[in-house]
């Protein structure tokens, strides 16, 4: 069995060709997707988290207003941007978010992606120390949260508070006990898969790894996963990670289906660069249903994984979207023993 959800960028274009045309629409439509989701079996809504773009930037919120209207599905982000990030404030956030849902927060986070503007992160008030780079920022934003998380008290109380305190020191609240295992971190290349099972978090790979060594993309991702889960057991943690990785993948079976992406029956990896370096992006998978499970059996780093997020085209609406979903679960999820 995998665990199969989807992965929402959240996009909004003021556009006669766009479903979702504000920031309103984007953000009730992704809480109408989790709960159709949920209803036709799928089991996680994760959403990317972008900031000064048009598309999903506040996520907690929304994780919220998902958690009280669903009851099973998981919720997770995939991923945020952990330069910008506040840890004590967003450890409060998250803490309330997994309490609403019951526990079905799955915290997707990372350096994060290229962005939008010129160091964003210091409008947010967060700028490197000297010699510090922007992603020793992130990693430095993540070790206060994975510590908060925790819930050991940390803080002084004060001696004449408002309200009575229990003993001893204070930690964040509300503290939600279990979320702690249940953060991903993001990771684009082998040596940073190293790193999140040295620090243990689960992995989240997507469509796009930051190094190329000529091999396709799903035998990377498929070294990358091994290198992860050999490094856990180094690291001698105490409980068993999870792994989730991203495809993009429509199954063909109407007329509309071939319209929108017939022309993607041809695709293949694409090798480019991003930010300077080396980078491979996977491929669409797009075709009939047994063309797709065929191909699919042969993708190693699925086959590895224990969760797999289908990214989805928002814009494109509720009710297609759902439809997209539906399709991978009644026509290719059965044909590769997924469900």
């Amino acid at each position: 069995m995998k665990r199969i959800g989807f992965l929402s960028f959240g996009h909004w274009t003021d556009s006669p060709h766009s479903q979702v045309r504000t920031a309103s629409d984007a953000l009730l439509q992704s809480v109408e997707l989790a709960v159709a989701a949920e209803e036709i079996g799928a089991d996680g809504a994760y959403y990317r988290v972008h900031h000064f773009a048009q598309q999903l930037g506040s996520p907690f919120p929304l994780l919220s207003a998902i958690g009280a209207r669903t009851r099973r599905i998981e919720i997770g982000t995939g991923v945020i941007d952990m330069r910008y990030a506040n840890a004590l404030a967003m450890a409060e956030d998250a803490g309330a978010a997994d309490l609403i849902s019951g526990g079905r927060l799955q915290l997707g986070i990372s350096r994060g992606s290229p962005e939008q503007v010129i160091a964003g992160y210091e409008h947010f008030g967060h700028v490197p120390l000297e010699g510090e780079s922007d992603a020793d920022l992130a990693r430095r934003h993540t070790a206060r949260f994975l510590e908060v998380l925790v819930g050991e008290g940390f803080a002084e109380p004060n001696p004449r508070p408002m309200f009575p305190n229990p003993p001893g020191l204070l930690r964040i609240e509300p503290h939600s006990p279990g979320l702690r295992r249940r953060i991903w971190w993001g990771t684009g290349s082998r040596a940073t898969a190293e790193w999140t099972a040295r620090r243990g978090m689960n992995l989240m790979s997507s469509t796009l790894l930051t190094e190329d060594t000529g091999v396709p993309f799903h035998q990377l991702q498929a070294e990358q996963i091994q290198v992860f889960r050999d490094a856990w057991t180094q690291a001698g943690h105490d409980w068993t990670p999870q792994v989730s990785v991203s495809r993009s993948i429509f199954p063909i079976v109407t007329d509309t289906d071939h319209q929108l992406f017939g022309l993607q029956t041809r695709s293949r990896d694409q090798v480019g660069h991003l930010e300077g370096g080396p980078a491979r992006f996977g491929k669409t998978y797009a075709g009939e249903p047994d063309a797709i499970i065929e191909q699919l059996a042969q993708d190693d780093a699925i086959a590895a994984a224990d969760v797999l997020l289908l990214t989805v085209p928002n814009q494109l609406g509720v009710d297609y979207n759902v439809h997209i979903l539906d399709s991978v679960l009644r026509h290719v999820a059965p044909g590769l023993g997924w469900r």
